[in-house]
């Protein structure tokens, strides 16, 4: 019988369940959140862009490589794919079901580790981060026999 790990999430917070093997249902494992995610892109950087001298009677300014909510986005994945690696190496689970937002399973997967990623038997892209464990057991009986 093979453990299973479900990771329901988005850029702001994720859900760990653990399921046990057919009829053990969902318990919650861990809950992660990563409040900075939700702020305006303006709260999240100490100023205004600053500005050069441009060629003529224009000015320029300088603007940030990096979206402040999406570098927000890829630190709250690197968290979360840091404790999926820490689950793997420890061999808490041996099944991995990623239930993330469209935007967020993109940055979720190219954070995780190639032994991680080789233990994922189902993606969802979903944010059922709303949802009740029953819910998201009906949403899921599909991959899993809960």
């Amino acid at each position: 019988m093979t453990t299973t790990w479900i990771v329901v999430a988005n850029a702001s917070l994720a859900r760990l369940y653990i399921n046990n093997g057919p009829k053990q249902g969902l318990q919650l494992l861990k809950e992660l959140s990563h409040p900075e995610s939700r702020e305006k892109a303006s709260d999240l950087v100490s100023d205004r862009p600053g500005h050069n001298p441009g060629s003529g009677n224009g000015h320029g300014s300088f603007v940030p490589a990096t979206d402040p909510k999406q570098h927000e986005a890829e630190r709250f994945a690197q968290e979360l794919s840091k404790e999926l690696e820490h689950g793997r190496a420890s061999n808490h689970y041996g099944r991995l079901i990623m239930v993330a937002s469209s935007p967020f399973i993109g940055v979720l997967n190219q954070r995780l580790t190639g032994h991680v990623r080789n233990l994922v038997s189902e993606t969802i892209e979903k944010d059922y981060t709303r949802a009740t464990p029953r819910e998201l057991s009906g949403h899921l009986e599909h991959c899993i026999y809960l």
